[in-house]
């Protein structure tokens, strides 16, 4: 039996090094790249930042002449064309690799293959899978966006154990603790931006901004969904800082200064939620995370738009007449419910933090 490491150990040392990039390529992909020889990390890296080297070039830089005839674990396929940066297919053919392993296949129409087929045709001994699912879960959003023309959409909620959100009277603040506000912080640094309805702005002047010991990392861009223009135009969501786009359906009297208005088609007097995304996604943008009220939340769920539920759950009771966690009007029967998946459930401070997933309707039948 071979005393060589297990090649499925040093895609994951790639998987785990990706994970660094989680708050700040956007709206690149996140990628990890390790490089072995004699059974010996010899080089890794990962990608830091949109703009700057890709994961590979940081570990051949690190390798050096330890590169040539070495293998290379990277978890998305090597770039084969010039965007802000150098194809990383042809650094990867001068560096004189002798195999590559590759997680996934890049979903970016513009490499789909072509950097596999570039390593394989210089003579690289290229094997493309291993551990795929790990690697499209480390950019679900990327993924969603290049094969579907949507970002992946996750719905934060936070609520009382009765499901409620706000008392009667609109008073929120706060019905979860400080570890469970901290944790929403780190879910907006890592989402491309936070999204929220023109009913938000108006009542709670939110800034949807990353704060806390997180600060220092990219800011998400932030969303405002305000069908007739009605947002003013001094609210904290268009402090400067990110970019921030005002999703209409009329074209507003005027603008915040570096703000942009998109205006895309109402459906039954609202913003057609297909073509919010479509458009967002237009705009390079992978991950959404929407902290908005129950009448939005409802819609998005209702409309199939939400991947993924994380729900921070107070240990509290706030009545009949307090406000709901999302507004789903309509149903009538058992049969239209909307059926989630449990994906995990720990306890945040005090609190509860649930993620579930909606399953979509065939499959739930």
């Amino acid at each position: 039996m071979s005393d060589l490491t297990p090649p499925e150990v040093w895609m994951a040392r790639a998987l785990q090094l990706g994970e660094r990039g989680r708050m700040t390529t956007h709206p690149n992909p996140r990628v990890g790249c390790v490089i072995v020889r004699d059974d010996k990390v010899v080089g890794e890296g990962f990608h830091q930042r949109a703009g700057e080297a890709h994961a590979e070039v940081h570990a051949l830089a690190a390798a050096g002449e330890l590169a040539r005839g070495a293998e290379m674990f990277v978890t998305l396929e090597p770039c084969s064309h010039h965007g802000r940066t150098p194809p990383c297919a042809d650094a990867v053919i001068a560096a004189g690799l002798r195999k590559v392993w590759v997680a996934m296949q890049d979903p970016n129409p513009e490499v789909a293959g072509r950097g596999i087929e570039r390593l394989r045709a210089a003579g690289i001994e290229v094997e493309v899978g291993m551990m795929q699912a790990a690697a499209e879960q480390l950019n679900r959003g990327f993924v969603k966006r290049m094969r579907a023309q949507r970002p992946w959409v996750t719905l934060k909620l936070a609520a009382s154990f009765d499901g409620r959100t706000a008392m009667a009277s609109g008073e929120s603040q706060w019905i979860t603790a400080e570890p469970a506000r901290a944790d929403v912080h780190r879910l907006r640094a890592e989402a491309g931006a936070v999204l929220t309805g023109i009913g938000t702005v108006l009542q709670d002047d939110p800034q949807l901004s990353v704060r806390g010991l997180l600060q220092s990392c990219r800011q998400p861009d932030r969303i405002v969904l305000d069908s007739r223009a009605r947002a003013p135009l001094d609210a904290r969501v268009w402090s400067p800082g990110a970019r921030r786009f005002w999703i209409v359906g009329q074209e507003p009297v005027a603008c915040p200064a570096e703000v942009k208005p998109l205006q895309v088609s109402i459906q039954d007097g609202r913003l057609c939620l297909d073509a919010v995304l479509t458009t967002l996604a237009a705009a390079q943008i992978n991950e959404i995370l929407v902290e908005a009220g129950a009448r939005l939340a409802g819609a998005l769920l209702q409309q199939g738009c939400v991947d993924e539920i994380v729900a921070y759950v107070a240990p509290s009771l706030l009545g009949d007449d307090a406000r709901p966690f999302v507004r789903l009007p309509g149903l009538q029967r058992l049969d239209q419910r909307i059926r989630l998946q449990w994906l995990d459930c720990r306890q945040i401070g005090p609190d509860l933090r649930i993620i579930a997933r909606p399953i979509p309707a065939l499959a739930a039948d």
